[in-house]
């Protein structure tokens, strides 16, 4: 079950799963909007019948120094980076109650361990999320399975966001030469699902050998 605003990226996706021979849906959604959040479980249960991981991992960088004054971009990672994590928590909870199982997986940074100029708030909502993974875990109880995992430089679409010019050439620049692929990520949050139901890695750091 697949999620996100941009649907030509989603098909394209979901067309690769299948041709591998995977099932895939997917469901256009902006994490921004609660009910997006509720609609894309509720789709995973029609199909499913269950629900197994949600992984929250939406997130956007316009990343800048603070007297740059970005107050918009700085809503904007609060909306998406924060609320959207709380949101996908939300629809799922209820779920893995009743199930009496389950597994959160919430996607953070390496910005949030290690403080640099111009990712002060970006760094902020992830250092937000990551209080309320480890609250939601110790709140968990036997049956709630909770993971953080912070992401290094990941040869992504992450620097498109990024409106502070001098920001994004330098920043690009570091991640074409030393950027992994995202599927160093998919694995690291494959090994904390496949563990034993009595097994919760709770935090998985994930980032380039080259990187300070």
């Amino acid at each position: 079950m697949l999620g996100a605003r941009n649907e030509d990226a989603l098909k394209a996706v979901a067309g690769e799963i299948t041709a591998n021979g995977g099932k895939a849906v997917f469901r256009s959604t902006d994490v921004r909007q609660r009910s997006d959040l509720q609609e894309l479980v509720a789709l995973a249960i029609a199909h499913c019948g269950h629900l197994d991981v949600i992984i929250n991992c939406a997130g956007i960088g316009p990343i800048s120094r603070f007297d740059a004054l970005d107050v918009e971009g700085w809503d904007a990672m609060i909306d998406v980076n924060l609320r959207g994590t709380l949101y996908g928590i939300a629809a799922a909870l209820p779920v893995f109650a009743r199930q009496e199982s389950g597994h959160v997986v919430n996607v953070i940074s390496t910005a949030g361990i290690q403080m640099v100029p111009t990712m002060g708030v970006y760094a902020a909502t992830k250092n937000a999320v990551r209080t309320a993974t480890e609250v939601l875990r110790q709140e968990a109880g036997p049956h709630l399975r909770v993971t953080e995992v912070s992401p290094g430089m990941i040869a992504t679409s992450f620097i498109d966001s990024i409106n502070d010019q001098p920001t994004r050439q330098s920043i690009g620049d570091r991640v074409r030469a030393i950027a992994i692929p995202p599927e160093a990520i998919a694995r690291g949050i494959l090994y904390a699902i496949e563990q034993p139901p009595e097994v919760d890695v709770g935090s998985i750091v994930i980032r380039p050998t080259a990187q300070a």
